[in-house]
């Protein structure tokens, strides 16, 4: 099959489509999520020992494979889980534990939409009555869709192939299993240019749905929804990992009834409640030397409510979220460093267009000193908090309770529907790299390579950038040859969770902010763990086939020098070394095309092969992000705002993407505001009344669309240019009638900016048909 063949909308110009093929596409992508979320739902049971539950996520005939055990059908899978968790299953009992993560998920639905694949990275730690264990590896499962009793179609796991790579106990750490070097890597399920279609283009006609327009708009309403959501909850891990109380505060909006809960330590209410609370748990805003308070989040589960709380202001839409965290904290001044295993079960508002945190409820389940580890408990109290299970399943097996009340036409559907698809596939191409860099040798190259554009660039670390595919594949086949190395002893793992993906307005580009979370593992010696930052672009090729557009690797934030002594035990780089370390060999045997320590500014200055001194944990080094927050549309306060294509962006902007068709992504939400104001300015009404509509980009972007003013009686259109600088005045009619009006200002939005929009109510004097009345 040509890959011209798949996703129907991979294409620009494709065919116009009907409702019933949108339908169709639809609930494919709804089948993507809920396969996902499957998945987070198995992980998130084992933290309370729910083994039986877990099981009932299989088919009747579902398989477990674990290492070189086979189980079949729910009722034993159940069993032996139970069996094998023993005391450490997280239930309810001092210092019992069972954190399982499914990481960096990769799935690829088959074309008739009926069974998929996907793999996975995880970890599993264990403990209780004395006992630790961690298991680390890779899952390779497939799963099909069946039907259940009363005609509803719900996804389930058929094979769950556990691939374990390293393991261990707390007191000694995780090691190669059987403490043998690693020969074949556990198989791909997918080609590399499978691995930028998630979806591939259904087979068949389809059959006559049934839907209105309004329903289908619903759920494309509700899956870009969930991307809005999604972001914003891993922003929120981003900016408390860096102590930014501010830029958290801003994720309520502006409104004074959000509300934090961390069970055992207390609830805090309102902007001022909220940030003390925070900086009462965590510490002060900012991080010194030393200080690590990272909080990495997995297995994200979003629901979109049916209905808002009508006790809830303002609420256009509400969501739920609910997750694991594990938080990795220390203080080496104080010399303290600690685990903490965590869920949350979180809330959230939609009000004008912008989705908002409402209420957060984080629940430690042990947190435990990093010398002692988690076998005999931990130094808080038992979790006092219920856990809540999202309900995943109803997408597309329940008609929405209220439909859509735009007037979208099919093609507009059609572009919307493209936007959450392009989610999925910026975080399937993603997770590729790292999978394919896991193992990465003479003849991996070429599948690394082949993931990327003709036109890409990647950073090669602590080197610099590599323009077009083909120098991509020579960089790499300069550092390991063109030959596949048959075994090896250790494996630095490229994990990529928690992406923060912002997709173009056509659904072809998007940007993706993820971690780069490296356990590394050996036949010999403890593991570690290790972490940075990627930020990449992504882009849908013209076989519609996404691929890598730009690669950008900022390393290391933090490390581990051993097992032992952890975080904390990192020695503080001696002063008198020299700025930068010497250069890697690639380098001299094969230069970059742009050098990091050649980009001006201050965007490389302290990573290794940067610009001026290494700065190297424990000391701080600075976080770059390349999105504004996604409630306030703020920057960060000091300046680490970098978007897009980080080469691209002032040194090398002839490799950005919109110098070869794409659209830039927008970086974060467009703010709508509209005043009014009699006379002008003046106060006499009979000067008349104005309605001033701003519209706030980000920096350096380009107000440039329609903005609409709307009421019962009125509805005017201005076209927003570059010269307007964002900003139109509405008179509004004279003969408009007395009385109260409430008015929506929108902005439709722009090859770079996301749609916006504001509210305003005013009472106009006098009598129906006069502004001033009799």
């Amino acid at each position: 099959m040509r890959l011209s063949h798949f996703f129907f909308w991979a294409a620009a110009g494709a065919a116009a489509v009907t409702l019933d093929e949108l339908a169709r596409d639809v609930e494919r992508v709804e089948s993507l999520r809920e396969i996902k979320d499957v998945t987070a739902t198995f992980a998130q049971l084992a933290q309370f020992g729910r083994y039986r539950d877990m099981a009932d996520l299989f088919t009747d005939d579902g398989v477990l494979l674990w290492g070189n055990i086979s189980v079949t059908g729910p009722e034993a899978i159940g069993k032996w889980l139970e069996e094998d968790a023993g005391d450490m299953n997280g239930m309810i009992r001092p210092g019992s534990l069972d954190t399982l993560v499914l990481a960096t998920p990769l799935v690829n639905l088959a074309a008739d939409g009926k069974t998929a694949k996907g793999r996975w990275n995880g970890w599993r730690f264990q403990g209780g009555g004395g006992k630790t264990r961690m298991q680390g590896g890779i899952w390779e499962n497939e799963y099909a869709v069946v039907m259940e009793e009363g005609g509803r179609w719900r996804w389930r796991v058929r094979v769950m192939r556990y691939y374990g790579l390293y393991e261990g106990d707390y007191e000694k750490g995780w090691r190669n299993v059987g403490g043998r070097d690693f020969g074949t890597v556990p198989e791909f399920h997918y080609s590399a240019e499978e691995a930028g279609v998630p979806i591939p283009k259904a087979v068949g006609t389809p059959g006559a749905g049934g839907v209105t327009e309004g329903e289908i708009g619903r759920r494309i309403e509700d899956l870009n929804d969930e991307d809005e959501v999604r972001n914003l909850q891993h922003a929120w891990g981003y900016y408390v990992d860096r102590r930014l109380w501010g830029e958290v505060g801003e994720l309520f909006g502006s409104h004074d009834w959000g509300v934090v809960k961390v069970d055992n330590v207390g609830v805090f209410e309102g902007p001022g409640g909220i940030r003390e609370g925070l900086e009462r748990w965590m510490g002060p805003e900012g991080l010194s030397q030393g200080v690590l308070n990272e909080h990495l989040i997995f297995d994200t589960v979003v629901k979109i409510r049916d209905e808002v709380d009508p006790e809830v202001p303002n609420a256009e839409k509400m969501a739920d979220v609910r997750g694991i965290e594990i938080g990795l904290i220390g203080d080496q001044d104080k010399g303290t460093a600690s685990w903490r295993f965590s869920f949350f079960q979180n809330s959230f508002i939609k009000r004008n267009g912008i989705w908002q945190f409402l209420n957060v409820t984080i629940a430690p389940l042990v947190v435990a000193n990093y010398s002692d580890g988690w076998g005999n408990g931990g130094v808080m109290p038992r979790s006092t908090v219920a856990p809540v299970f999202l309900d995943y399943t109803t997408r597309s097996t329940k008609k929405p309770s209220t439909q859509t009340t735009s007037t979208d036409s099919l093609p507009e559907l059609s572009r919307r529907l493209s936007r959450s698809y392009a989610y999925e596939g910026a975080e399937s191409i993603s997770n590729a790299y790292g999978f394919y860099i896991d193992f990465i040798d003479g003849a991996a190259c070429s599948l690394m390579a082949a993931i990327h554009h003709p036109l890409a660039n990647k950073e090669s670390p602590f080197a610099g950038f590599y323009h077009t595919r083909q120098r991509v594949l020579d960089a790499c086949t300069a550092s390991y040859g063109t030959s596949s190395r048959p075994t090896r002893s250790g494996i630095s793992f490229h994990w990529r969770p928690q992406p923060v993906i912002h997709v173009s307005q056509d659904g072809r580009s998007a940007s993706l902010r993820a971690r780069l979370l490296q356990p590394a593992t050996d036949k010999t010696s403890a593991g570690t763990i290790r972490g940075g930052m990627y930020h990449d672009q992504m882009v849908l090729d013209e076989n519609g086939s996404w691929k890598l557009w730009s690669v950008t690797i900022d390393e290391f934030y933090w490390a581990m020098n051993n097992w032992t002594e952890g975080w904390g035990g990192v020695e503080v780089r001696d002063k008198n070394a020299p700025d930068q370390p010497p250069p890697r060999d690639l380098v001299r045997q094969f230069p970059p095309d742009l050098w990091l320590n050649e980009m001006e500014g201050e965007r490389e200055i302290g990573f290794m092969g940067g610009r001026g001194r290494y700065v190297s944990w424990p000391e701080i080094q600075r976080m770059w992000f390349g999105y504004r927050n996604p409630v306030s549309g703020g920057v960060p306060k000091d300046g680490s705002y970098w978007p897009g294509c980080v080469p691209c962006y002032q040194h090398k902007p002839e490799w950005g993407m919109t110098k070869h068709s794409w659209q830039e992504p927008p970086t974060g939400p467009t703010l709508v505001r509209a005043m009014f104001a009699a006379g002008n300015g003046s106060s006499e009404w009979d000067d008349g009344t104005f309605i001033s509509v701003s519209v706030t980009p980000g920096p350096g972007e380009v107000v440039e669309g329609v903005v609409r003013l709307v009421g019962r009686e009125i509805e005017l259109e201005y076209e927003l240019s570059e010269a307007d600088g964002g900003r139109v005045t509405f008179e509004l009619p004279r003969n408009m009638s007395g009385g109260f009006h409430m008015l929506e200002a929108t902005f439709s939005g722009s090859n770079r900016l996301n749609p916006g929009r504001d509210t305003v109510d005013l009472t106009l004097p006098g009598g129906p048909g006069s502004l001033l009345g009799d």
